[in-house]
């Protein structure tokens, strides 16, 4: 029988139950050699062993002094004093400093008795045996005293402190070779579901591959920890009991990751619930998404099931699990690196249920801006775009434009991006980055043609990629200007020319010629999202059709079968025809020779980019648009793209 999530808990007291079930402060102890101590946790405070520095030294190359010596000294009238020796570094000077005296030093070497100053060389002029010097200095001018760095005793590093390059400095300078830390945690992960493939393999109809392996692996490396991944669970409950209870044997905690629902086929819950008592603390949380996640303890080691879906599984491994590896590797709490941006637009929140939403992080040159990533939690390309999630209580009905939030990034490794570009999803744009003559960080949001316009309007997108017919001119992108408000703010710059027209399955079995042939009764359509500029291009001559033969537009639409299947990409087309899955659509002729189907050309539309008028001196958006209008880029873009070309105002300024 299935079990049902008859009580759904909070992250936080979720949290609590484990806390409450298992001992998480782990004791174990370890010591390893400086030079292989960073990222580790340091298990105890450490006091300074000696004074450091031990004994006064010079910071720089030059004479000790006694300052006094010197007071009244310019540039027309030096001091001139008696030089009577030499410091070395590694060596303490056998002399005594007496009034009218100096000694040379060198960086880093002992002070010599008697001195209380040293002038740098830099003001100086040595003569046979006299130095004069140009400036006045102050008592301890340049002198780094002996303990004013750490005192023997000093407490120097605090226990729980996550060892980084900073801290082996201060161990090394503090003479430390062994240095004691926690015990790295052993996690064990799985995979599960009978759909799931490991990467690399031949993937077969109805499968997908494993991002979660991976990407767990990573971040419980990233948290710390020691994982091990253990491969693909089948969808059985004999098979998941016997590696899970091996694996509780052998590891600190493990994780798994699918099978966690409701269903006929999740059965995890069963395997968690039958490996020891107590069991099963949690089967459902209180967050969207993340829903059915699972937590047991079995004797004193904890076992986490994580949701199928990637994005999900990413989430709910930040807020649950990231916090109590924190605590079992002797650190009270874990905050990963946050960001304060604000969001563009209002968004409405699921009330009463804590959520986590992705997001693209962008910056205006003036603030981070929080985009939400479009897609499920099911979506790889949502992974691909989000920098991290805003993480919104349950009792939060709205996040209203323009309010600040706090984002929790994915990584602490994470890179801010150059170039934000947002808009109609275009192979063409790839291309372009290829010609950069350096890297750029960059960031590409495939939102369609009318949100890329209102990400200029918002100022969250650098350059806004636009195929947009207007139907009173029949002119592209050009219009929407006036039509966004942005008359002055910002310009069209011209792009190319992409051939676009229906694709249909190879020879073109049910003779779909135009689009009046995607109203035969045999031929079901993949339509586009609303908002892309191909989905105005349909609607517009769909209007046209209706209007030629005096029908209703609704009713048109309601006669087309898929005219509701909607694909956010060319390429999503294209695929939804080669798996049978409609019989045609309207898309690029780059993506129809791409999977080897039929395609009869309808229209050269012209794809181009909004820019903001502030941005146009920003380093890599000149770039851009310096490659847009290169040749360099017109030789390329038609023997890489089919049905692509250039103009001869590509990479100009069409439109202000």
């Amino acid at each position: 029988m299935a079990k049902i999530f008859h009580s759904l808990v909070s992250v936080e007291e979720a949290l609590e139950l484990v806390s409450d079930a298992a001992y998480l402060d782990s004791s174990a102890r370890e010591e390893v050699d400086v030079m292989n101590c960073v990222g580790r946790v340091l298990y105890e405070d450490l006091l300074s062993p000696i004074d450091s520095p031990p004994f006064d030294r010079s910071e720089v190359d030059g004479y000790a002094i006694s300052a006094s010596d010197v007071f009244g000294a310019e540039e027309d009238h030096p001091v001139t004093l008696r030089l009577v020796g030499f410091s070395e570094v590694g060596r303490l000077p056998q002399l005594e400093l007496r009034s009218g005296e100096c000694v040379r030093i060198a960086t880093g070497a002992p002070i010599p008795k008697g001195a209380d100053a040293v002038v740098m060389v830099e003001y100086t002029k040595e003569s046979e045996g006299r130095v004069e010097v140009y400036r006045p200095v102050v008592y301890g001018e340049n002198i780094a005293q002996a303990g004013s760095d750490y005192v023997i005793g000093d407490i120097f590093l605090r226990r729980g402190t996550r060892i980084t390059s900073r801290e082996v400095a201060s161990l090394s300078a503090l003479g430390f070779k062994k240095v004691p830390v926690f015990r790295e945690l052993k996690v064990g992960l799985f995979s599960s579901g009978v759909e799931v493939m490991p990467p690399g393999s031949q993937l077969t109809v109805g499968k997908i591959y494993d991002a979660n392996g991976p990407a767990i692996t990573a971040m419980i490396k990233e948290a710390g920890c020691v994982p091990s991944y253990l491969g693909i669970l089948p969808d059985s409950y004999e098979a998941m009991y016997i590696a899970v209870h091996k694996a509780l044997q052998e590891y600190d905690l493990v994780i798994t990751s699918g099978s966690t629902s409701a269903g006929l086929g999740d059965m995890m819950y069963k395997v968690f619930d039958s490996l020891g008592k107590p069991g099963i603390l949690v089967h459902g949380l209180k967050v969207k998404p993340g829903k059915p996640t699972i937590v047991a303890v079995v004797g004193k080691k904890v076992l986490f099931g994580l949701p199928g879906f990637p994005v999900s599984a990413m989430m709910i491994f930040m807020v649950l699990v990231k916090p109590i590896l924190a605590k079992m590797s002797g650190i009270d709490f874990q905050v990963g690196r946050v960001v304060t941006a604000k969001v563009p637009f209002r968004i409405p929140i699921g009330k009463g249920r804590r959520t986590l939403i992705p997001v693209s992080v962008v910056t205006d040159n003036t603030s981070y801006i929080a985009y939400p990533t479009p897609g499920s939690s099911g979506s790889v390309s949502v992974l691909n775009y989000s920098d991290g999630f805003v993480d919104v209580p349950e009792n939060v009905e709205f996040i209203d434009e323009d309010e600040h939030v706090t984002v929790n990034l994915f990584s602490d490794q994470l890179v801010i991006p150059e170039l934000t570009i947002i808009g109609s999803h275009c192979p063409a744009v790839e291309l372009i980055f290829n010609l950069f003559q350096s890297r750029c960080v960059t960031k590409v949001i495939n939102v369609g043609s009318l949100a890329g316009w209102n990400a200029i309007k918002r100022k969250e997108a650098d350059i806004a990629g636009t195929h947009l017919l207007d139907e009173k001119t029949l002119k592209y992108n050009t219009p929407f200007i006036e039509q966004f408000g942005l008359k002055g703010k910002a310009v069209v710059v011209k792009g190319y020319i992409r051939k676009q027209g229906i694709i249909t399955k190879p020879n073109n079995p049910k003779n779909i010629h135009t689009i009046i042939d995607f109203l035969k009764e045999d031929v079901r359509i993949v339509n586009r999202n609303k908002g892309s500029g191909t989905r105005t291009f349909i609607d517009y001559n769909l209007k046209i059709l209706s209007e030629s033969l005096k029908v209703d537009l609704s009713s048109l639409c309601k006669k087309i079968k898929g005219y509701n299947y909607e694909a956010k990409t060319h390429s999503a087309v294209a695929l939804a025809i080669t798996q049978e899955r409609a019989d045609a659509g309207i898309g690029l002729e780059f993506y129809a020779r791409k999977y080897n189907l039929n395609f009869i050309p309808l229209v050269d539309e012209e794809y181009d980019f909004v820019v903001l008028k502030d941005r146009l001196s920003k380093p890599k958006v000149s770039e851009f648009l310096n490659v847009l209008g290169s040749k360099d880029f017109a030789k390329a873009l038609p023997s890489k793209l089919d049905g692509y070309s250039t103009t001869e105002s590509s990479g100009k300024i069409i439109e202000w």
